[in-house]
């Protein structure tokens, strides 16, 4: 006899096989126990998930002449002609390959006929969201009144490709995510059958893999078993079948990125294509990983869901002590769009070398994210003093904007054209980042574009001797009328306070030296921009 895949050998065959669905199967049981049987069933989620399955124990219990406590008896003659198939009262329906109106027509004509065997006859359409508008349309009348020894059940993965017309003839039943916990159990019970030996954190493994899918995971499970024919299957053999990576690997590889050694990740990289890895698993592991950092650093009692050995909890603790949570939600922004990007590429390995480079060297970019984690990086650099070994003349980045703006904008790289005006010694950092985000903050004003372009054109500075004080210099008289309104002066505040969270006293000036502004007031524009571009020529 030829071999049975094991996602097909072990379908279930009773409500008692299915795993991880039990509200569903609870509510399916009580309907035929009390002989509730709607007309219509719409069963939706993902894939592997058990939709198929229950609908067809479903077809079984209805027509079943000795039900067990809701679940198909397996035994009586009905039961065993819809188990294999030569059953005509159950017809199932790939909607994928049979989506035209002609096909529901032929529905709607073979459900004048009652059945033969059985109490109903049962309808099950798999990926109903593939007919077509027409088919649809052809459907609705059928499915609002059909025959009462007629039971439709639809299968589909993209509810939200169903008409509402659909959905609300149906009863709907959602299809949740199956937990590593349950795969795992019941690759455990299968193994045991199929007598084979299994390490707990190999089985684990590819319980997670399968990503809340139990037909995904017996794939997975099929794949070992049948590479290390015979053999015990280890945690090693399974990342080794499916080009996974041990979390070791990780460790060593944010390591590497947090001390931004970009030949050391680069080895890494050499190391996972040498061994076979593949790098669309790898690069989703890493990102599940990274996940978990996030999770260890968000609360205390996050242990619970990481579903890791204790092992392996202490390194994942260590780390996480290293890196700031906005720095990691950089890192996986940047992963998740290389995950997307491996899908497609027929160059995995430079997309995922120029991602591990973009976590390395934040000043390759220029997104809001990476500045955050080029400042952090800028002041660990200063309170470790590295500073004060650079050259003469050399000036820190934006991360250290009091100490930049006490050297009074000296340095080798300064323009000829330098702000005249005497720097303070400090700059508050709520006043440093409303200027660096200036322009989103004016542009989401609720006032005239007039306005807008007043604001836009002013020259910023820092109050004298007030902490806090976002100065706003304008030279137009003009504009002083209309940007010292009151209501202009709120929106503004407001503004700020909405994009930093937080509230900055303003003060609007008009200059009456007869001088340009920027030799009277020190201009935070010019002096953020030279430090941006010192510090990523110091990068470079």
């Amino acid at each position: 006899m030829s071999y049975t895949a094991l996602y097909r050998k072990f379908r279930p065959q009773t409500f008692t096989d299915v795993k991880g669905q039990d509200p569903i199967v609870t509510t399916l049981k009580n309907q035929i126990k009390a002989d509730r049987i709607g007309h219509a069933y719409l069963f939706c989620g993902t894939r592997g998930t058990g939709k198929t399955s229950v609908a067809k124990i479903f077809a079984r219990a209805v027509n079943c002449q000795h039900p067990v406590d809701g679940s198909p008896c397996m035994e009586c003659e009905v039961c065993k002609s819809i188990a294999e198939g030569s059953a005509l009262n159950v017809i199932e329906i790939d909607a994928a390959s049979n989506n035209g109106v002609d096909n529901i027509r032929e529905i709607r004509e073979e459900v004048t006929y009652s059945p033969t065997v059985g109490r109903f006859k049962v309808y099950i359409i798999d990926e109903v969201h593939m007919l077509s508008a027409g088919a649809f349309n052809a459907l609705l009348k059928t499915l609002e009144e059909p025959p009462a020894y007629v039971i439709f059940i639809l299968a589909t993965t993209e509810i939200h490709k169903i008409p509402v017309t659909i959905l609300s003839r149906c009863q709907r039943y959602d299809f949740r995510r199956i937990s590593i916990d349950t795969i795992a159990g019941r690759l455990t019970d299968l193994l045991a059958k199929e007598n084979v030996q299994a390490e707990e954190k190999a089985v684990r493994y590819i319980a997670k893999v399968g990503d809340g899918s139990m037909r995904d995971a017996l794939s997975l499970l099929d794949q070992c078993i049948a590479f290390y024919l015979g053999q015990e299957l280890t945690y090693d053999k399974v990342l080794e079948v499916l080009g996974a990576v041990d979390t070791e690997i990780f460790a060593r590889l944010l390591s590497a990125v947090l001390s931004e050694d970009v030949p050391q990740a680069m080895q890494i990289v050499e190391e996972l294509t040498v061994s076979g890895r593949e790098l669309t698993q790898f690069a989703a592991d890493f990102c599940w990983y990274l996940r978990n950092l996030l999770l260890m650093k968000s609360a205390d009692d996050m242990e619970e869901l990481l579903d890791i050995s204790s092992e392996n909890l202490e390194t994942l603790k260590a780390q996480a002590a290293q890196v700031e949570s906005t720095v990691l939600m950089r890192y996986i922004r940047v992963i998740s769009t290389l995950i997307n990007d491996l899908k497609y590429s027929s160059q995995k390995r430079i997309l995922t070398e120029v991602a591990l480079i973009k976590l390395c060297k934040p000043a390759m970019e220029t997104d809001t994210g990476s500045l955050t984690d080029r400042i952090l990086h800028l002041e660990e650099k200063m309170e470790n003093g590295v500073w004060a070994a650079s050259p003469a003349g050399s000036v820190p980045g934006q991360g250290s904007m009091a100490q930049a703006a006490g050297q009074n904008g000296s340095a080798n790289h300064a323009s000829p054209a330098a702000p005249k005006a005497p720097l303070p010694k400090a700059i508050p950092a709520e006043v440093e980042q409303a200027v660096r985000q200036w322009r989103s903050i004016v542009n989401s004003m609720n006032v005239t574009g007039m306005t807008k372009t007043f604001l836009n054109q002013a020259h910023l500075s820092v109050g004298e001797g007030e902490t806090g004080t976002l100065l706003i210099v304008l030279d137009d008289y003009n504009a002083i009328g209309i940007c010292t309104e009151e209501e202009t002066k709120k929106a503004l505040e407001e503004a700020i306070e909405s994009h930093l969270e937080r509230e900055v006293k303003v003060e609007i000036r008009e200059n009456k030296t007869g001088k340009p502004a920027g030799e009277t007031y020190p201009d935070l524009k010019s002096l953020l921009a030279q430090n941006v571009k010192m510090e990523i020529e110091t990068e470079e």
